[in-house]
């Protein structure tokens, strides 16, 4: 069983792209990033930053109806 790396929400902004740390709270608030929760600190785990990499930080809620895709 593999294991994330957890990185802080600093660390995390950083890994994104060098993203500001409120916009990381603001996604950790949308629900577009996942926190892991160690003791009373907010972590994230690697494999949650990749996924945002790879979905170009979409939210992963409602999919878009035909007429709004274009």
């Amino acid at each position: 069983m593999s294991q994330d790396k957890l990185y802080s929400v600093k660390d995390a902004a950083a890994y994104l792209g060098g993203l500001s740390v409120y916009t990381v709270h603001a996604w950790l608030s949308q629900g577009r990033l996942h926190r892991s929760k160690v003791g009373s600190r907010t972590m994230i785990r690697e494999s949650e930053l990749q996924r945002v990499i790879e979905d170009g930080g979409k939210s992963p809620g409602r999919p878009q109806t035909a007429e709004h895709q274009q």
